[in-house]
């Protein structure tokens, strides 16, 4: 009677870690986010800050203006003047030594995941790597071409094996395209399969809702 009190206690205290801790720290950051937005609204002249006029502070307000200030930004990027400021811009960033390494990748990052999401990731792969009998999760981007291709002595394909926990990172393969095995799983479960080091995984996510909380 008593391990089955504290088998059950046990499984309730887990569950409701699981649904109390990931929603405070969501509710948390959220908050810290909507707050350093809103010290944005600090670095704008007195006249045009909005509590000047208004008889208490609104959370929130400078989330607005972040919005509005990227949006425009973006407007004045896309026409021909705007073209050549941000070129001149990232020419000129282009040219200081520590902040260059941070700013160009960064920003390739961002065109790259931005522009196309996930659309050049054609699917997701397994491979043998990093040696015989060892497998790793990457994503097949296309088929090599040039140079690459004309002196391999196979057919050869592109794939992307990002890191764990950071998948914005990773190494550029060039393998044998018998070698790969093709996977059935989206790309965005095996990211989420990669972030995690294999903790969360769509099968064992499916196995989990069906079979209920742990005892």
């Amino acid at each position: 009677m008593i391990k089955k009190l504290k088998a059950g206690f046990k499984r309730y205290f887990i569950t409701g870690l699981l649904v109390v801790v990931p929603l405070y720290l969501t509710v948390n950051i959220f908050g810290l986010i909507v707050g350093y937005m809103d010290t944005m609204l600090k670095y704008l002249p007195e006249p045009l800050q909005p509590d000047t006029y208004l008889p208490f502070h609104i959370p929130g307000l400078g989330v607005i203006f972040t919005i509005g200030v990227i949006f425009l930004m973006g407007l004045l990027a896309t026409n021909l003047l705007g073209k050549k400021l941000v070129e001149i811009g990232d020419g000129i960033l282009a040219r200081i030594p520590l902040f260059k390494g941070i700013y160009k990748p960064i920003k390739q990052l961002l065109e790259t995941f931005l522009a196309t999401g996930y659309s050049d990731f054609r699917r997701v792969v397994l491979i043998e790597f990093p040696s015989r009998g060892m497998y790793s999760v990457g994503f097949l981007t296309g088929v090599a071409a040039g140079e690459v291709q004309a002196k391999t002595a196979e057919k050869v394909v592109n794939v992307f094996l990002p890191t764990t926990p950071n998948p914005t990172t990773g190494f550029y393969l060039l393998i044998p395209e018998k070698d790969i095995i093709p996977l059935d799983m989206s790309v965005e479960d095996a990211f989420k399969l990669i972030i995690t080091g294999g903790m969360v995984s769509p099968e064992k996510a499916k196995a989990e809702n069906i079979a209920g909380p742990k005892a």
